[in-house]
């Protein structure tokens, strides 16, 4: 809707990013008319809040094709298509119609993000560089042939967005005077540094770090050993910021960077409320180091791979087994941990068992004397948990291995879990570190 615009101005000395100058919760509205020119509109379509769209134009009980694509940053193709009937004054409302077939099905608002998928096997879709936009693209096709008819319309989606380099790390949060809680975000196996999920939560008042730690700059090429000191420097960074509210920060990290999160929350002072999305609870080919304290990988044991019959690895079930239960030397001392602890796992991820692991923390915790942590557990939900419409990545190479692995989830059961999940994460810190966001119940 023209004159709905998210601007994120940056200040030349800073690392700020401005927040939305719309109310948190109020739906994009997309009005698709009759002109099929193309023009530009500064919105977010592709992360939040959802977006409201709506077809004008077509005949009564018209039949059409709606068609979304976007390119990322290397020119991967990503697309998805459903097939809708107008209503009687020849409308169509995404809030209000069912999907009749194509990518998806049923009353799906946001079906045609979340069920993008890309032109190149086996490719994820990730926001590389939030200076530039996502660009959707959405196409109105006359009829529902699998390849639709003539063209009767098309709009494009931007976002637009600033940031500021300052070490190995971006720092995001709402532009203005005041304290903001802080959270350090720390993603995985991947490397190198992702931001577009600390600006997300910037969004939403928290001062947030995207932290690289490996394969970046001058940060070593490999994760074989995982230093605390230095996420240590990062956790008095923030905390002597003059805009992040102490006395702690909070923690949020998926896989290998939930891991990470969890042996901070365990070493390190300062830590108010952590987040582990698909996380293990030990040290799986990594050592993770603090001060004169090392835990050991736990290894994994290649003859358990197995190989899909299109040749794609399913590594589900390498990683040696936790002897000695949950007092093994290569689970992280979680008990050790003052801040309160959320687990977020998906009961079909094929990284590795998070929803077993989860229930062995668990264990561990309550053998020494501590309360049960808070678990949601996701079933048809696979590794990559990402911000919501985010499309899923049912299999891709692996930094590790260099070849492509399953990493799980059903397209549907996943794309609803990124959605409440996100709502579990915004409310979990809100409630430990202060903020504004409203409290929400499992849906899943």
């Amino acid at each position: 809707r023209q004159g709905h615009e998210y601007r994120v101005p940056g200040e030349k000395t800073g690392s700020w990013l401005g927040q939305r100058s719309q109310e948190d919760g109020e739906a994009q509205s997309y009005q698709v008319g009759q002109d099929p020119t193309a023009s530009p509109m500064a919105a977010t379509l592709i992360l939040e809040p959802p977006a409201h769209i709506t077809v004008r134009g077509p005949g009564p009980k018209q039949r059409v094709t709606l068609r979304a694509s976007l390119r990322d940053e290397k020119g991967a193709l990503f697309q998805a298509h459903a097939r809708y009937r107008a209503d009687a004054e020849g409308e169509l409302d995404l809030e209000r119609a069912p999907a009749l077939g194509g990518s998806f099905a049923g009353l799906e608002p946001m079906g045609l993000i979340w069920a993008m998928e890309p032109d190149k096997p086996f490719w994820r879709l990730v926001k590389r560089d939030v200076q530039t936009p996502f660009v959707v693209e959405l196409e109105v096709l006359d009829g529902h042939e699998p390849d639709a008819g003539r063209l009767l319309a098309r709009e494009l989606s931007l976002e637009e967005s600033k940031f500021f380099k300052r070490y190995n790390a971006f720092l995001f949060s709402s532009l203005g005077p005041g304290l903001f809680p802080g959270i350090i975000d720390i993603y995985g196996v991947g490397g190198g540094l992702l931001e577009y999920r600390a600006s997300l939560l910037a969004g939403h008042g928290f001062a947030t770090l995207a932290v690289a730690f490996y394969d970046f700059d001058d940060l070593p090429k490999d994760f074989s050993n995982i230093h605390l000191d230095y996420f240590e420097e990062v956790v008095c960074y923030m905390l002597q910021h003059p805009q992040v509210k102490g006395p702690g920060v909070g923690l949020l990290g998926i896989s290998l960077g939930a891991d990470i999160c969890l042996s901070m929350a365990s070493f390190l002072k300062n830590i108010s409320a952590t987040v582990s999305i698909n996380g293990s609870g030990s040290s799986g080919n990594s050592t993770i180091h603090y001060k004169q304290i090392s835990i050991p990988p736990l290894g994994i044991d290649l003859k358990r791979i197995k190989v899909t019959f299109s040749g794609i690895l399913d590594i589900v079930d390498i990683r040696n087994d936790i002897v000695e239960k949950f007092e093994n030397p290569s689970m992280i001392p979680i008990e050790k941990a003052q801040g309160p602890i959320l687990f977020i796992a998906g009961q079909d991820d094929h990284n590795w068992r998070s929803d077993l692991n989860v229930q062995t923390v668990s264990e561990r915790l309550q053998a020494h004397g501590k309360e049960k942590p808070r678990i949601i557990l996701y079933p048809g939900t696979g590794h990559y948990i990402e911000p919501p419409y985010f499309s899923m990545c049912p299999a891709s190479v692996h930094k590790f291995f260099n070849k492509v692995v399953i990493w799980g989830g059903e397209l549907r059961a996943h794309s609803k879990a990124q959605v409440d999940a996100w709502k579990q994460i915004l409310s979990f810190f809100s409630q430990h570190l202060g903020g504004t966001h409203k409290g929400v119940s499992p849906k899943l």
